[in-house]
């Protein structure tokens, strides 16, 4: 019995210790999540931590009164995703992301900033 309980905890271990799988969170942000930014950005960059599936990922960038505000589909490279802007005036504005890894984990996220005049 005592080797049994040995193996079964040996076995119990390795399982709990396997590694568990990979998500694309946000890492960084430009501009950043709250910050107040004097000029308007022309694009958002989105930076993760693992490589995205661009087939699933994506970013909207709205106004106060709900507008869309980019100016084209982003474009997404390994761990990082861009979306072009239409100009912007001060205000509030919104990022709404959701990336998927490439091991299909997907996760979302978002946050605010603002551009004073």
């Amino acid at each position: 019995m005592t080797t049994t309980r040995i193996l079964l905890a040996a076995l119990l271990s390795s399982v709990l210790a396997a590694p568990a799988f990979a998500h694309a969170h946000l890492k960084t942000s430009e501009p950043a999540a709250d910050a107040t930014v004097t000029q308007a950005p022309k694009s958002i960059s989105l930076t993760f931590t693992e490589k995205l599936e661009p087939n699933f990922s994506g970013v909207a960038v709205t106004d106060g009164q709900g507008h869309d505000m980019e100016a084209a589909k982003p474009a997404i490279s390994d761990a990082s995703m861009t979306v072009t802007l239409k100009p912007l005036a001060a205000g509030v504005y919104h990022v709404a992301w959701h990336a998927v890894a490439l091991d299909t984990h997907r996760t979302e996220g978002k946050y605010d900033f603002t551009v004073k005049p």
